[in-house]
């Protein structure tokens, strides 16, 4: 049977999942932090080096450990969705060397195309003076590309995909359903905003915005992740759910569940 993509389906769902699964979703948040943490302290403190090279093994090792909890992360949420259907372990929600790798491979492919464009732009505005009007084209170009293959991650973590592969399907899955996964984004940077918002006016209202008060301004942060990271990556997997077996002529009880 035909699944149509339905953005309040998949709203209510991912609300139904994080309530369901909030402690274990916060836990691992925590966790997560915790050792991106341990990490920074690593680099900032024992691994020091001001030279190039040692720069740039201090971005890939945070490259590698981000993505490497941002696929964790990922696993987890689409174990809790499946979790009705077969046992897991904790072994079952670590990613594998190769989905790292991957992950990686397209943070780094985007990264050298960002830097094409600044490039572009920098010869734009010497040779005939309308950066401005680039920088927007730019921007434009950027958002289209992030969001058809923002499902990449899922795919590598769900399919085992490889970079050229989970980028492919990304991008199919998006086709037909483009302005309706927009809208899920928009919908995702509302809900960040909005628990934003009181978290600045707390901080601002008691005056805790000076340099002295610094740790205050991170355990905020720290408070914000933590409320909003989890339901994100949530609406995230769901949608990417979702927009699989909206392409699908099924009708079994996984589609169901999602």
């Amino acid at each position: 049977m035909y699944h149509p993509f339905s953005i309040t389906q998949t709203i209510a769902t991912a609300w139904t999942v994080l309530r369901k699964n909030f402690v274990t979703l916060i836990v691992y948040s925590i966790a997560s932090l915790m050792v991106y943490e341990a990490i920074d302290f690593f680099n900032n403190f024992i691994f020091v080096g001001d030279d190039k090279w040692s720069q740039l093994i201090v971005v890939l090792v945070q490259m590698v450990v981000q993505a490497y909890l941002g696929l964790s992360f990922y696993k987890l949420i689409l174990t809790l969705i499946d979790k009705e259907f077969y046992e897991f372990s904790f072994r079952d929600i670590l990613p594998s060397l190769k989905m790292t790798f991957n992950f990686v491979v397209i943070a780094l492919l985007y990264g050298i195309l960002i830097a094409i464009f600044l490039f572009i732009d920098l010869l734009v505005e010497r040779s005939l003076g309308i950066g401005l009007i680039f920088e927007i084209l730019e921007l434009i170009a950027i958002a289209y590309l992030s969001l058809k293959s923002i499902f990449c991650v899922c795919f590598i973590v769900d399919d085992n995909s490889n970079p050229v592969e989970s980028l492919k399907q990304s991008f199919e899955i998006t086709k037909d359903n483009f302005f309706k996964t927009l809208s899920i984004f928009l919908i995702i940077i509302v809900i960040m905003i909005i628990v934003l918002i009181p978290v600045i006016v707390l901080i601002n209202l008691f005056g805790l915005d000076r340099p002295e008060y610094s740790y205050i301004f991170k355990l905020a942060f720290y408070l914000w992740f933590l409320l909003t990271f989890p339901f994100v990556q949530v609406i995230i997997m769901v949608t990417y759910r979702k927009l699989v077996y909206s392409h699908l002529d099924v009708d079994d009880d996984i589609t169901e569940t999602v």
